[in-house]
């Protein structure tokens, strides 16, 4: 059976979170609490959260029903079946936030591959989600519908595109681009025939194209797995032939065994 969550960022801003136990576990949970804005605490009866890192298996067991029944989301260390959430490794650019979560299947898988995120993620990063965040205005502005916004910004924000974030784009980036020529943001169909089920197959251009679409209409046979790769907020129509619709529309379908 598929293990599921829902990664979200909370707030914790000078806000208590529960922290029970001694040693080495503790202090790192400390350690992550505090660079999140938090305050780890023994007790507070406005705390919402609670992490148990204690060694013995009685006590922390004991702990976490306690925590549990007065209503918190509990984290008990290496013990995920005790877990209502879990901690996931962190790559912190802030404001930019990437988190790998194996659900407690291996924090050691977690920690290796946010090790290769950390090489290739450029430090200032960071900078450029806030000069965009500033400029919120300022795109309205330029592009006043919010589909058109969108491609335009994913357009910019891809590979070679001049708000690449991989290639050093920063303030003066933004600018650049808000000053540009008006690109192309109208109503288009990109029609895609699958040769594989896998969603690792997919090439690098047809895994843009499902990020960014604002529509998928795809036949019976196209696997979900090659779905979930598409915008969570994307509309998804089950039929034999293209809908006409506004935005980018992804067409599509499964090659048939003797046409691969």
């Amino acid at each position: 059976m598929r293990e599921t969550g829902l990664p979200i960022v909370v707030r914790l801003d000078g806000k208590p979170v529960i922290l029970l136990g001694e040693g080495e576990a503790a202090d790192a949970k400390r350690r992550l609490i505090e660079r999140a804005g938090a305050v780890a605490v023994a007790d507070d009866p406005d705390a919402r959260l609670a992490i148990v890192a204690i060694e013995d298996e009685g006590e922390a067991v004991a702990a976490a029903v306690r925590l549990k029944a007065r209503g918190l989301l509990v984290n008990v260390v290496d013990r995920p079946a005790l877990c209502d959430f879990t901690l996931p490794a962190i790559v912190d650019r802030s404001p930019v936030l990437v988190a790998v979560a194996t659900g407690g299947a291996s924090a050691g898988l977690a920690a290796a591959l946010r090790q290769r995120i950390e090489a290739w993620l450029p430090a200032n990063v960071g900078d450029l989600a806030r000069v965009l965040s500033a400029a919120r205005d300022a795109m309205r502005a330029r592009f006043p519908e919010g589909p058109a916004r969108r491609r335009a910004l994913a357009r910019a924000l891809e590979p070679g595109g001049v708000l690449d974030p991989l290639s050093g784009a920063d303030g003066a980036s933004v600018e650049r681009w808000l000053d540009q020529p008006e690109a192309e943001t109208g109503d288009r169909v990109e029609t895609i025939v699958l040769t594989s089920p896998d969603p690792d197959d997919l090439t690098l251009r047809v895994a843009r194209l499902l990020a960014s679409a604002d529509r998928v209409c795809h036949r019976a046979d196209v696997p979900s797995a090659v779905l979930a790769r598409a915008r969570a907020d994307a509309e998804r129509l089950l039929c034999e032939a293209v809908e006409p619709g506004s935005g980018l529309t992804v067409d599509l379908s499964m090659a048939l065994p003797d046409a691969v």
